[in-house]
């Protein structure tokens, strides 16, 4: 009560929740549409706006109109160009158009050859790059999360500079410091494979590629990035997983190999090896399978060739080296190999009439790049052999299975960096079990 009579001037407490007067009415149009002295006027796109979207518009446009002009977009990292998004992946469009204008912008290749040696010519050293160029490895590993005190992927280059020229990968490295699995998981998706081909009645044989960086590690620099990480699990690696799975271990052969030899079995530019280690492959492969089937063999050098190196493309250079192959008799006569070109994504199969000196069985093989140099001589020794990539097993394992379960011999050839890194998909356990119910299905 007010004794005083006159009338309090402090707001009631009810009339702070109030509104204290009706909002203007809005105008009817777009602010943008009003005139420019109207308060609430607003252009519609300011001036930095219109910057963004012309710049957008070429950076996506720029792929098209070079292509319109016969530029053509080259592969110039271990992985296929993105492709153009689908339009029914809903907002997967979107973020998938940066990709594929990226690996599609003009002259892309000479920008990181220019880099590359203003990086070299005026400051003494290689253009850093990230560790991994977009590719995704040949398969997907556990997935564990990395400890904060993992080192950061990015500090990993994509080409180790060796000594004298030789140029090793980085992945050799960078997914032994970053493994997405243990290797007791390895181990384990190795013995797995095995024992579930073994039950269903076929044969089993592994065969594991060392990497270039192992085969000659003489040849790597004396620092670089990971070196500590790498030697500890490449070494853990080769002492338990040849002996744990089975595993035919390449690494004494190669180096026999090298001591008889003018030139070494890897070349200084590529990651893999040349013909000489593909063909050694398969002799250990044939012998594993029947001692003394090889006796009979006859190799005689056969064609040269040039083919791009694949380390140098990493950082923008076009560099060959020269091929050499061999021809194949397995039983003394003539020459039985075969040269079909395939990445094994789509199955390769490769059949001839059975002579001496050959593998009768019908073999089915799961292989990675390493095999590309073996096999036109696979094929001059196994009459009837089928090839898949390891990535096949995870994105159809059921029409893996089926072409597995031709085979009365089935075979891996699978790579160090990849295993030692758990970097295969098909390690997984489903993987193993999924193709295992086919194959028992399907008895020898």
């Amino acid at each position: 009560m007010n004794v005083s009579g006159k009338q309090s001037s402090a707001p009631r407490t009810a009339d702070r929740d109030a509104p204290s007067a009706a909002p203007a009415e809005l105008p009817a149009v777009h602010e943008a549409w009003l005139p420019r002295e109207h308060p609430l006027h607003r252009p519609r796109h300011g001036a930095k706006q219109y910057i963004a979207l012309a710049c957008a518009l070429l950076f996506f446009a720029a792929p098209v109109l070079s292509w319109t002009l016969g530029n053509r977009a080259e592969r110039l990292e271990n992985r296929e160009l993105a492709s153009f998004p689908s339009v029914t992946g809903g907002w997967g469009f979107f973020t998938g158009l940066n990709d594929w204008a990226s690996d599609r912008l003009a002259f892309r290749s000479q920008a990181v050859a220019a880099v590359e040696g203003i990086s070299e010519g005026v400051f003494g050293e290689p253009a850093p790059r990230g560790s991994d160029p977009g590719g995704a490895p040949v398969g997907g590993g556990g997935g564990e999360q990395r400890r904060s005190t993992e080192p950061d992927p990015e500090l990993f280059p994509d080409v180790v500079r060796g000594k004298n020229g030789w140029l090793f990968l980085g992945h050799d490295v960078s997914y032994k410091c970053l493994p997405d699995m243990e290797l007791d998981r390895v181990v384990a998706g190795l013995r797995r494979w095995r024992s579930v081909v073994e039950a269903s009645g076929r044969e089993f044989r592994l065969v594991i590629a060392p990497d270039k960086s192992t085969v000659y590690s003489e040849h790597m620099p004396d620092e670089y990035v990971g070196r500590d990480c790498m030697r500890k699990l490449r070494s853990e690696f080769w002492r338990r997983v040849p002996e744990a799975t089975g595993a035919i271990d390449m690494r004494p052969t190669l180096r026999e190999l090298d001591r008889r030899r003018d030139e070494p079995v890897f070349t200084k530019l590529d990651t893999h090896w040349r013909h000489t280690g593909g063909l050694a492959m398969v002799r250990r492969l044939a012998e594993s399978l029947r001692p003394g089937v090889t006796d009979t063999w006859k190799v005689e050098p056969g064609r040269t060739y040039q083919h791009r190196a694949d380390i140098p493309a990493l950082v923008g250079e076009n560099r060959e080296w020269t091929v050499r192959s061999y021809s194949l008799a397995p039983d003394g006569g003539a020459d039985n190999t075969r040269f079909v070109g395939s990445d094994f994504h789509e199955p390769l199969h490769l059949e001839s009439s059975a002579r001496p000196g050959m593998i009768r069985e019908p073999t089915r093989m799961i292989a990675d790049s390493f095999t590309q140099f073996a096999s036109p001589y696979l094929a001059a020794s196994f009459a009837d052999l089928t090839i898949a990539h390891p990535n096949n097993v995870l994105t159809d394992p059921e029409r893996t299975g089926r072409m597995l379960a031709e085979g009365e011999v089935v075979t891996f050839e699978l790579s160090e960096r990849f295993l030692a890194g758990g970097r295969y998909a098909m390690l997984a356990p489903d993987m193993a079990e999924q193709v295992g119910q086919i194959l028992k299905r399907n008895p020898v």
